[in-house]
């Protein structure tokens, strides 16, 4: 489904990817997993379309969409939730939501797209009416991947959907992103909570300084020593 081949990206001068290539099959939950500052929100940005590609390709659907205008990546079937949820505050959730659905293939759906994120966050439902600053920030996180649903999209992104929230919110939002997952939708999620993300993707990519230093099955890097040390602090039994 996605092919991203020998990507480079920067930030006027300063180079923040390196050759990243990686994919992420139909149906598939992948996960890039790294420290801060390895590169993984520009590699998600620059797939949603929020940053140009300075190299490198872009395959979706077997098309490729790397000097596709940025308003028309949504167009072609992804959706992001991008770092730090960025609702608009000021409108109530159920305005939030809508905002996902302008499309008008997503549009004709959205009655059911709603119903259908209603059911994966039903304490969203109690709260359509209400001012989505006034959620807590468990509660904003699903506004904000509820949002990327509405698009009705194939490929969904989520960038760092763990920070700032609590251990037991983190661990309900993992589970939700598995049961989007396991309803069809492929996923590639960003994050720095190496032991979650490797715990529900299939397979995973490790990310530093801009480039791709290791990959393979999740489990299968989840038990190699050098990773154990690095993110989990742990060593191998």
């Amino acid at each position: 489904m996605l092919e991203v081949v020998h990507l480079q990206a920067a930030y006027g001068a300063a180079p923040a990817l390196w050759d990243v290539s990686l994919e992420v099959a139909s149906g598939e939950l992948v996960c890039v997993v790294g420290p801060n500052g390895a590169g993984k929100s520009t590699l998600i940005n620059v797939i949603a379309g929020l940053h140009r590609a300075r190299a490198g390709r872009l395959l979706f659907d077997r098309q490729d969409i790397t000097q596709l205008p940025n308003h028309r990546f949504c167009g072609t079937g992804i959706a992001i939730v991008p770092e730090g949820r960025r609702l608009f505050t000021g409108m109530t959730v159920q305005d939030n939501l809508e905002l996902g659905s302008y499309l008008a293939y997503a549009k004709a759906r959205r009655a059911e797209s709603l119903a259908q994120v209603l059911a994966l966050f039903p304490a969203l439902k109690p709260k359509l009416r209400s001012a989505a600053g006034s959620l807590s920030g468990g509660q904003q996180q699903m506004v904000a991947i509820g949002r990327a649903m509405m698009s009705v999209p194939k490929l969904l992104l989520l960038d760092e959907p763990s920070l700032g929230l609590a251990p037991a919110v983190v661990l309900d939002m993992f589970r939700t992103i598995r049961a989007i997952n396991a309803q069809g939708t492929s996923v590639l999620l960003v994050e720095q909570n190496v032991a979650l993300a490797m715990q529900i993707a299939r397979r995973a990519y490790v990310m530093e300084e801009g480039r791709i230093v290791a990959q393979g099955l999740a489990q299968d890097l989840l038990e190699r020593p050098e990773i154990r040390r690095a993110y989990l602090g742990v060593e191998a039994h």
